[in-house]
């Protein structure tokens, strides 16, 4: 990269970077994520591995907040706050590992089906996005979560697998246009072969529309994950957020009144997809100037 391009790559971030901390519901979104991303961070420093061991818990059963651990314990008696803070990371990491296989195969597939659409590629790979688009997320995740075993890396894959398509259908939209631009068909006039164009000129210019669908799709997967583990479909050996609800759930915490057990990672989930959720919905009005434009009219 010349310095002439990397100067111009600073101040657009720069830029970004500017009308981001102008955007209040980013702001918020940004600080919460940050508190969730510190308590992954530092988990291993924070809890033992025989705080969260079933058979080695050290407080009493079932104790309402208030006591010795603030959020009180569950069943076995484990502190719901340590389990949230081990929750959390990997709540964060299946959610950020998914949605990187979710943005790799949707940004993949988008491109070629809007770069080659008109041709037999294009079809083919529109008409199976439609068809990733159409089906039941919930009924292909459980089919593929049963063939492939409940572990953290098939929960991952799952996920991605079923996350897919809306990146590539908006992806391909933003293709169609990029592709008929001048630079583009000057790029074409030169002798730039496909991959070039698809590389060089194509993939910057939908850059943004890839970013801002990828923050999204954390959210989305993040409630993907708690879905298959209150299904029983999670890792069993994996301690997040919602393996913490369907333990909750399937001992009666809500019928019995414990509601410190099962209410605490519900509101965790919640703040995390919801601060997803305002960050990407900012960095979309960053990096469409539609948008942009739209809200200083």
């Amino acid at each position: 990269m010349t310095t002439i391009a990397w100067q111009r790559r600073r101040r657009s971030w720069a830029t970004t970077w500017a009308l981001f901390r102008r955007n209040r519901r980013g702001t918020v979104g940004l600080v919460i994520l940050i508190v969730f991303a510190a308590l992954a961070l530092l988990a291993p420093l924070l809890v033992a591995p025989a705080d969260i061991d079933p058979a080695l818990a050290p407080n009493s059963p079932l104790q309402p907040p208030g006591q010795a651990p603030p959020l009180g314990t569950d069943l076995f008696g484990r502190a719901v706050i340590d389990m949230l803070i081990v929750g959390s990371r990997v709540s964060l990491t299946v959610g950020v590992l998914a949605t990187l296989g979710a943005v790799v195969i949707g940004a993949t597939m988008g491109l070629f089906a809007g770069y080659y659409s008109g041709r037999s590629l294009g079809t083919m790979l529109t008409a199976l996005t439609d068809w990733f688009l159409v089906i039941p997320w919930l009924v292909l995740a459980i089919v593929l979560a049963a063939i492939l075993g409940p572990n953290l890396l098939n929960v991952i894959v799952v996920i991605a697998v079923t996350s897919w398509a809306l990146t590539a259908r908006l992806v391909r939209a933003q293709t169609l246009v990029v592709r008929e631009q001048p630079f583009v068909e000057r790029a074409r006039a030169l002798g730039a072969g496909d991959a070039a164009i698809i590389t060089r000129q194509v993939l910057p210019s939908v850059a943004p529309v890839i970013v801002a669908q990828g923050v999204l799709t954390v959210a989305v997967a993040i409630l993907s994950e708690t879905t298959l583990a209150l299904l029983g479909l999670g890792d069993p050996d994996s301690l997040s957020w919602g393996r913490m609800i369907q333990e909750a759930f399937n001992a009666g915490a809500m019928s019995n009144g414990y509601w410190w057990w099962i209410l605490p990672p519900g509101i965790c989930v919640i703040l995390v997809t919801m601060a997803f959720t305002l960050v990407g919905y900012a960095l979309e009005e960053i990096l469409d100037p539609r948008l942009r434009n739209s809200k200083t009219r």
